[in-house]
């Protein structure tokens, strides 16, 4: 990680609002628990999605021949789909708020953002990892493990070692 602490530092010119948040690997680490539950909201509003988008299309291609009970079926999964809709968007936003990126909807995996030898990265998790354990560059869909190394070098910065 970048610096002797593992402190990540930035350019200002990288970060023209100076909204971009930086995390340290144990500060991500102990997010977890909260990105969890709101990963799994997404994980939840993704999958009604995908398993009602077919119908509802289905539906509106046919729409001018429906009777009532399918017009009625249609009107109940576009209500369905536009709520699933309502809530992945809320969920991905509390994530922004949160200063964390949603990298794969469909896995839940997210990104923590983090900078590597000056580089904008993420420590990135999916649902059933018990904690951080890759990265990878913002540019890039590669992971990478996160080296053992890291971890010495965060707790030593919380606890004010060098």
């Amino acid at each position: 990680m970048n610096g002797s602490k593992g402190n990540a530092a930035f350019n200002a010119s990288e970060m023209p609002e100076g909204r971009d948040i930086v995390l340290n690997l144990n500060t991500a680490n102990r997010m977890l628990p909260l990105v969890q539950r709101v990963v799994d909201d997404i994980l939840i509003s993704h999958k009604t999605i995908q398993r009602l988008q077919p119908e509802l299309e289905r539906l509106d291609r046919h729409k001018r021949d429906l009777v009532w009970l399918e017009r009625q079926r249609r009107y109940q999964v576009a209500d369905e789909v536009a709520a699933a809709e309502r809530k992945l968007g809320e969920a991905v936003e509390e994530l922004s708020i949160l200063g964390v990126a949603l990298l794969e909807a469909g896995k839940g995996r997210i990104g923590f953002p983090t900078l590597v030898n000056d580089r904008r990265a993420y420590f990135s998790w999916q649902p059933g990892e018990e904690r951080l354990s890759s990265w990878q560059f913002a540019d890039e869909t590669t992971e990478r493990p996160i080296p053992p190394s890291w971890w010495k070098v965060s707790e030593a910065s919380l606890s004010g070692k060098n």
